[in-house]
C-alpha cells in the first residue's frame, strides 16, 4: 500500500509538471475548474490513506490518522523538490522552499491549535462537572419521563436541548459539550428500548442539532454575522434562516433509523449506489413538498403525497416491519432453549419488567450479548440470577459488574424477565421503495398534463 500511494503521489506531480496545471493565471484568466482539480490530487492521497487505514486495515483513529499526518508532512516537504526534479530547476533550491513552507505550515497549525485547545480545556471544565455532579443522568431520567415511553419524543427532546447547550459556542466546544452531555442519554434510553443506534450515528445527531444553534435566535452566532454583512434585523435574519435550517431537521432522525445513509453496513458499489440514488431523491421530493413545487405548483394532497414518498424513500424498512415484523415475543419459559441454539457473540433481546423508584412497573427492553459460557451458565453470564415463575423468570439477583449491570438494571428493583425476541425472516426492504416510485411516476404524469394544459390555455 505505502509503495502504490509513493507511486501515484510522484505519478500525479510528474503529471502536473508535463500538463502545466502550476501555470500561474493572469488577473483576467480565470483557472479552469478541470486545471484546478488535476492540479491539487495529490492532497487527495492522505484522506485515501485515513480511510484505507480506518475501513480496511481496522487502526485506531489515532493510528489512521498519524500515517495520513506523516504522509501530508512528506508531501509538503517534497512537492516543490519533486516539480524541480521533472521540470529540470535548481532542486536544492526548491527543496529549501519546501522545507520553509512546512515550518510556516506547522506554525500556522500551532496558532490555529490555540482556540481549539482554549475550547477544549473550557469543555473540560463541563465534562469535569458532568462526571462529579451526574448530571448527566438526571438528563436521561428527565428526558424519560417526558418522551412518555416514545423514542420519537425522546429524540425530539434531546434535539432540543442540544440546540439549546450549543448556542454561542464554537464548533469544537459545541462537540464535545452535546456529545458528552447527550450523547450517553440518546445511548443509554435507545437501549432500554431495545433500539441498537450506532454511536457514529447518535454523534452525528447530536452535533447536527448543536450546531444549528448558531442561527437560532436568540443567540444565533451566524445570523449576527450575515445581519451585520446584509445590514438586515439580526432577530428576523435569525429566525428566516430557522426557518430554512428547521426543514433539514428531518434528516438526522432519518440515519438515526435508517444507518445505511451513514453508510454503516454498505458493503458493495451496487448497494452504495442505491442508498445514495435513494436519498437523493427523497431529499427532492421533501424539498418540492415544503417548497410547493415539482413541475407545476402542488395542490395541498401532492405536497402530502411528496413527503410520503419521501419518508418511504427514506425508510423503506418502515413499510417492510409495518407488515413483515422483524421479531416475535416468546415467553422466557422456553429461553434455554433459546440460548442453547444461539451462536456466542450474537445478541440477545429480552423484556424484562422493573420497578421505578416511584414504584411504578414499566417494561424494558435489552439487547445482550450471549457470553461464550455453556448453556447452563449463559443466562447468568449476563447477569441474571433466576428462578421459574410460570412462563416467565424471576429475577432474585443482578451480577454484580455484568452486562445487566452496565445496561442499568439493579438488583431488587429487577423483577422478571417476561420474554425474548425471536427474529423472523423479512424480505428486503429494497422491494418496498417500488410502490413510492410508481406513485411518484403517476405524480410526475399528472403535473405534466396539468402543465401542458396550462401552456395551451395560454397559447388561445
Amino acid at each position: 500500500m505505502a509503495l502504490l500511494v509513493m507511486g501515484l503521489y510522484v505519478a500525479l506531480i510528474y503529471c502536473e509538471v508535463r500538463c502545466d496545471l502550476r501555470r500561474e493565471s493572469g488577473l483576467d484568466e480565470v483557472m479552469s475548474v478541470g486545471r484546478a482539480l488535476l492540479g491539487g490530487l495529490h492532497f487527495l492521497l492522505p484522506i485515501v490513506v485515513l480511510v484505507w487505514c480506518l475501513m480496511l486495515l481496522r487502526l485506531s483513529p489515532a493510528s489512521a490518522v498519524f500515517y495520513a499526518i506523516c504522509l501530508m508532512l512528506l508531501i509538503q516537504l517534497s512537492q516543490e523538490g519533486l516539480r524541480a526534479l521533472f521540470a529540470r530547476r535548481n532542486l536544492s533550491a526548491a527543496l529549501r522552499h519546501g522545507g520553509l513552507s512546512l515550518i510556516r505550515g506547522l506554525e500556522n497549525g500551532a496558532r490555529n491549535m490555540i482556540g481549539i485547545g482554549v475550547a477544549t480545556a473550557t469543555a473540560g471544565i463541563v465534562v469535569g462537572t458532568v462526571s462529579l455532579t451526574g448530571i448527566g443522568q438526571v438528563l436521561a431520567e428527565l428526558i424519560e419521563s417526558l418522551s412518555f415511553g416514545s423514542v420519537f419524543f425522546m429524540l425530539l427532546l434531546t434535539a432540543l436541548v442540544c440546540m439549546v447547550l450549543g448556542m454561542g459556542l464554537p464548533t469544537t466546544a459545541n462537540y464535545i459539550v452535546v456529545s458528552t452531555l447527550m450523547a450517553p442519554v440518546i445511548v443509554q434510553l435507545s437501549a432500554a428500548h431495545g433500539l441498537e443506534i450506532p454511536l457514529l450515528a447518535v454523534h452525528m445527531f447530536v452535533f447536527y442539532f448543536g450546531i444549528l444553534a448558531d442561527d437560532t435566535p436568540p443567540v444565533g452566532l451566524a445570523a449576527y454575522a450575515a445581519a451585520g454583512i446584509s445590514r438586515a434585523d439580526p432577530i428576523r435574519t435569525g429566525l428566516q434562516s430557522f426557518y430554512y435550517d428547521i426543514r433539514t431537521a428531518v434528516l438526522p432522525f432519518m440515519f438515526i433509523f435508517n444507518t445505511e445513509l451513514l453508510l454503516i453496513g454498505v458493503d458493495s458499489i451496487g448497494h452504495l449506489l442505491v442508498v445514495f440514488s435513494s436519498a437523493l431523491a427523497a431529499m427532492l421530493l421533501f424539498v418540492s413538498a415544503t417548497q410547493g413545487w415539482l413541475l407545476a405548483r402542488n395542490r395541498w394532497w401532492e405536497s402530502l403525497l411528496l413527503l410520503l414518498i419521501a419518508f418511504s424513500l427514506f425508510r423503506p424498512d418502515y413499510w417492510r416491519d409495518w407488515l413483515y415484523p422483524p421479531d416475535q415475543l416468546q415467553p422466557a419459559s422456553q429461553i434455554a432453549e433459546q440460548l442453547r441454539s444461539t451462536t456466542p457473540g450474537d445478541s440477545l433481546r429480552l423484556q424484562v419488567e422493573v420497578e421505578q423508584e416511584s414504584g411504578r412497573l414499566v417494561m424494558r427492553e435489552l439487547t445482550l450479548m450471549v457470553p461464550d459460557l455453556p448453556v447452563a451458565g449463559r443466562l447468568q453470564g449476563m447477569g441474571f440470577v433466576t428462578e421459574a415463575e410460570g412462563d416467565s423468570l424471576r429475577v432474585i439477583d443482578i451480577g454484580f459488574m455484568s452486562p445487566a449491570e452496565n445496561l442499568g438494571l439493579e438488583p431488587g428493583y429487577t423483577r422478571r424477565i417476561v420474554g425474548y425476541h425471536e427474529s423472523l425472516q423479512q424480505p428486503s426492504h429494497w422491494w418496498f421503495v417500488l410502490p413510492p416510485l410508481l406513485l411518484l411516476g403517476a405524480l410526475l404524469l399528472g403535473q405534466r398534463r396539468r402543465m401542458n394544459n396550462n401552456r395551451e390555455g395560454e397559447g388561445r
